[in-house]
């Protein structure tokens, strides 16, 4: 699929276009933040999928692919070029024969091979499976039942034979972080994550847990004459209120702008100047488990969604830094259906079909969620007297944002509030809802349908783009209907840049994931030398 994302950003064209007409300067540091947690998971970036952990796995590793911000879609990272056959499913991909691991080894088919297949380590549910299992072969690997993906030939050193199960573009599959390619003979190794060896343009030189991560410039980095930057450090900063100090003190570069620093940000004139921001392909919701009883009814899930007034905690608690969610693409999708409307907010509508599940007096669950305050505990707090209005009582779990994610991929829950990559592939996300995608891959509501399953089947093996769209659009229609989740909002994501670092990308797959080599600081950054 030739999917394409165009993004609507404010100032943030200006800062770019700014950045693209000068000289870039070599040296300095560039100061980025990790907001979204108190931790980074793991210096093993295969074993998870948190937006916190690519931030800095953008210096350290390379994926086959990479975001292109300005085209608004993948493209080659690791391989010079690709031919694809006529039946669309087989890839050969003629690999760089000048990329050089952090311990000077040249990358092959062989890392390649090796790295899908450690995805595919079913005992692991490494979260990368869900994309690597689109490759033949890759299914029974997860399973146990063959050694090997089936589906990847070397033919050479630096030619990769990739034979896919669906006809897309697989670019939308391997450009994250989850995909990362490894050196076969380290990344085994257990020592692998205390320093990890990667292709990045940074390579690591120190991790502080709670505190930092610390790269310096990859001399053998395989684009003349970058990165520009002599060194990148990520700090860990999940309070807004500390990004907020730190960035008037001049101290960091970027800094993810909450609710609150958004309106305080654009009323400062000082300030207003470093804001920049895009629709990212992000949805907020609320999963449901349909294995607590209530929430295996359709009804009762649909009830969720009338009974919140969603619109209302955008305005008042996310301060318009959102767009309404309607069903699980975002505006952003190349296939979003401008015709459907979001669930409107009528609690008596929410009571009737109650009612009709059986639950004339609601019922109780218990909702986990995270301190987030775009899409925690704050949301949770203010959506809490919505339901008790049509008699459905919340006890709240609360869990640090790391756990959350395990929480999601491991079924124990009742239901969770998050914020999950619904993009920049329509395909790729809606099969988060496949029935034969597991809990551990995305599919963290147990969703199963098999008219829905039907749908993405025939899109994937679709020859005409038109008609996949219409058979994905019609999919992304019945999860509105089916509701798994209540769909709460699409986000705008929103930075603020020291006006010294140059180059940023409008990323609409994550606006914190940049592609650091393009990055650098002008003499006036404090960290400039």
């Amino acid at each position: 699929m030739l999917s394409r994302i165009v993004v609507a950003a404010s100032l943030g064209l200006a800062l770019t276009a700014t950045a693209m007409a000068q000289t870039p300067r070599t040296g300095g540091t560039i100061r980025m933040t990790a907001p979204y947690g108190s931790s980074f998971s793991s210096m093993d970036i295969h074993t998870t999928q948190r937006a916190q952990d690519e931030i800095f796995a953008k210096g350290l590793h390379r994926s086959l692919y990479a975001w292109d911000s300005a085209a608004g879609q993948p493209a080659l990272e690791l391989a010079k070029d690709v031919k694809v056959s006529e039946d669309g499913l087989v890839h050969t991909f003629k690999l760089r024969d000048d990329a050089f691991f952090h311990n000077g080894r040249k990358m092959t088919a062989d890392d390649v091979i090796w790295s899908f297949n450690r995805i595919m380590d079913g005992t692991k549910a490494f979260p990368g499976a869900r994309y690597v299992r689109l490759i033949k072969g890759a299914a029974e690997v997860e399973k146990g039942q063959a050694k090997e993906i089936s589906g990847l030939k070397k033919i050479d050193d630096f030619t990769l034979e990739m034979t896919l199960t669906e006809k897309v573009n697989p670019g939308f599959y391997f450009f994250t972080a989850t995909t990362s390619i490894y050196p076969a003979d380290e990344g085994a190794k257990e020592s692998y994550i205390q320093k990890p060896i990667g292709l990045g343009p940074f390579k690591f030189v120190e991790h502080v847990p709670g505190s930092r991560i610390v790269m310096e410039r990859w001399e053998k980095f395989y684009k003349p004459g970058k990165p520009y930057a002599d060194k990148l450090v990520v700090s860990v900063m999940s309070e807004a209120a500390a990004r907020d100090v730190a960035f008037r003190n001049k101290e960091i570069d970027t800094s993810v702008l909450g609710p609150a620093q958004y309106v305080a940000y654009q009323a400062d004139p000082n300030l207003k100047g470093t804001i920049v921001e895009v629709p990212e392909v992000f949805t907020r919701h609320m999963g449901m488990n349909p294995s607590f009883k209530p929430f295996s009814d359709k009804r009762v899930r649909q009830a969720i969604n009338y009974a919140i007034d969603a619109q209302l905690i955008i305005d008042k608690l996310v301060k318009g830094k959102a767009y309404r969610a309607t069903s699980w693409l975002p505006i952003t999708s190349p296939v979003y259906d401008k015709a459907l409307k979001p669930y409107p907010f009528d609690p008596a509508k929410a009571k009737q079909l109650l009612a009709a599940a059986g639950y004339p007096n609601g019922f109780e669950f218990e909702w986990t969620a995270s301190a987030n305050e775009s899409w925690g505990l704050p949301i949770v707090e203010a959506i809490i007297p919505m339901l008790d209005r049509v008699g459905i009582k919340v006890k709240v779990k609360q869990v640090e944002t790391a756990v959350l994610a395990e929480v999601a991929r491991n079924g124990d829950f009742q239901a969770f509030i998050y914020s999950m990559a619904t993009g920049p592939d329509p395909q790729a996300s809606l099969k988060c809802f496949h029935s034969a995608t597991p809990q551990s891959a995305c599919n963290y509501n147990n969703f199963k349908n098999p008219e829905y399953d039907k749908l993405l089947d025939q899109a994937g093996q679709a020859d005409d783009p038109a008609k996949r769209d219409e058979l994905l659009q019609k999919a992304n229609a019945l999860l509105y209907e089916e509701a798994p989740v209540w769909f709460f909002n699409y986000n705008k994501a929103v930075m603020a840049v020291q006006p010294w670092l140059k180059g940023i990308q409008l990323n609409a797959t994550e606006l914190t994931h940049q592609n650091v080599e393009d990055l650098w600081v002008d003499a006036s950054s404090p960290a400039a030398k």
